[in-house]
């Protein structure tokens, strides 16, 4: 009965993000692009200045004394930890696994063509965020979808975003990574996660905010600085890797080692729709996340989800399916999971012990990202009882998931994911002549929130 549900879902997935993900993406995120020349080009740098400037506290007008919503790192580091998580390092790599190199140049297709797409839905949840009871704001699609379609887009994201908001897939790989490297039995270990998840989602969009500010930095340093030590050792290789990577975009590749070839298409749809995945572009959660920001400018706060996606897709996910490709072990029969442990072990010892440790970091700031996300938007359904509801949700989904294949859950999430995309599209396109492309911040102080919390 469960294999021939998630054969259902798998038939699902490959329907939705062949014949309606991949077109949809690509049309609003080149309209997008087109309308705003090309923002995610030309203002790149400017971007990436203000980046520095927010770091550094330098021509920032931030008033600290301020309670009402977060300071726009804290906000941008706890979308960061939604968007670098597992899926950078075990999802992205089975859209290689399935659809063969070319599905990278897809990926980074998707990625330029989404940033705006993300752009446009984080600038939609502050334009239209709403002052709440904590001291923050609320803001995000199922607000500007009521405006968009109307009261039932509101609740339909409200119950999507809630089935989203609880991340079996990562809690899967991270449960199954810590139980086979300890020895431990999944039960007291999922048991275990389940609770810290719900301890950092207690303390709000502040606290997972810090923690991501944390834990990602550290990661990123860890793993891309041992990436780059077997890219550098493969140097000779990249070459003809890039050659691969474009020549199989556009046509099939046959068969080799166990992977069992792929067609164009087969490429095209593994590499959207697992760079949508590990970026989270178009399904809200970055919205949701960013609107709690102090910044009253929704295209300065927007602009960092464009060096958001930067990071996400062209450094972290490029890194692990270049490992994976460059070393070979996408041609042999691992599971996804163990792809880029057995490329980093042949250059490093230990890694059975290190890469358990580099799943739970970039699990738990997932995890429990998407966690505070599922609750606001059940909050928001039901204000009275939503919260108390979705930890029980939450605690029952996360403990039965904890069971099933890796696989299998990342069908579930990815179907979910089509849905919100599909819906959050319509309603960009809808209120598309809201969005505003304001990126002149390289001389002026950026201007941030500065009401008190009432």
């Amino acid at each position: 009965m469960w294999e021939q549900l998630f054969q259902y879902f798998e038939n699902i997935d490959d329907f939705l993000w062949s014949y309606v993900g991949f077109p949809a993406i690509l049309f609003v995120g080149l309209w997008l692009s087109f309308r705003s020349r090309f923002a995610q080009f030309r203002c790149f740098p400017r971007i990436c200045k203000m980046f520095v400037r927010l770091l550094f506290n330098k021509g920032v007008l931030v008033d600290e004394s301020t309670t009402r919503g977060v300071h726009p790192l804290t906000a941008f580091f706890a979308g960061l930890g939604g968007s670098v998580g597992i899926g950078n390092v075990v999802a992205i790599t089975t859209a290689v696994q399935i659809g063969g190199p070319g599905a990278v140049f897809w990926m980074w297709l998707a990625a330029i063509a989404g940033s705006l797409v993300k752009y446009g839905e984080v600038f939609l949840g502050i334009h239209h965020r709403v002052p709440n009871k904590e001291g923050c704001f609320t803001g995000g699609p199922m607000i500007f979808l009521r405006k968009a379609l109307g009261t039932w887009a509101g609740v339909l994201f409200c119950v999507l975003m809630s089935l989203y908001g609880v991340e079996i897939f990562q809690f899967t790989v991270v449960a199954s990574s810590i139980s086979s490297c300890t020895g431990f039995d999944k039960v007291p270990v999922a048991i275990g996660l389940i609770g810290l998840v719900i301890l950092a989602e207690l303390g709000g969009v502040r606290r997972i905010g810090n923690i991501c500010t944390a834990v990602i930095p550290l990661f990123i340093v860890l793993y891309l600085g041992m990436g780059a030590y077997v890219l550098l050792s493969n140097l000779e290789q990249i070459p003809a890797m890039c050659t691969t990577i474009l020549s199989c975009a556009f046509t099939p590749h046959a068969a080799v080692g166990s992977f069992a070839g792929t067609s164009v298409l087969v490429a095209i749809s593994q590499g959207v729709r697992r760079g949508c995945y590990s970026s989270d572009i178009g399904i809200g959660y970055a919205s949701i996340i960013h609107s709690a920001t102090r910044m009253k400018n929704p295209s300065h706060q927007g602009a960092l989800v464009i060096f958001e996606v930067f990071i996400d897709t062209f450094i972290i996910c490029t890194m692990s399916v270049f490992l994976v490709l460059l070393t070979g072990t996408w041609k042999q029969d691992l599971e996804p999971m163990h792809l880029v442990e057995a490329a980093l072990a042949n250059y490093f010892p230990y890694m059975q012990y290190f890469m358990p440790f580099f799943l739970f970091l970039l699990g738990y700031s997932t995890i429990i990202t998407y966690f505070c996300a599922g609750v606001k938007t059940a909050q928001y359904a039901f204000p009275r009882y939503g919260r108390q509801l979705y930890y029980v949700y939450t605690v029952t989904i996360l403990f039965i998931f904890s069971f099933v294949e890796t696989g299998q859950a990342l069908i579930v999430m990815s179907v979910v994911q089509a849905a919100l995309l599909a819906l959050n599209l319509v309603g960009i396109c809808k209120l598309r002549k809201e969005i505003e492309y304001d990126f002149d911040f390289e001389e002026a102080p950026l201007s941030v929130e500065t009401a008190q919390a009432g």
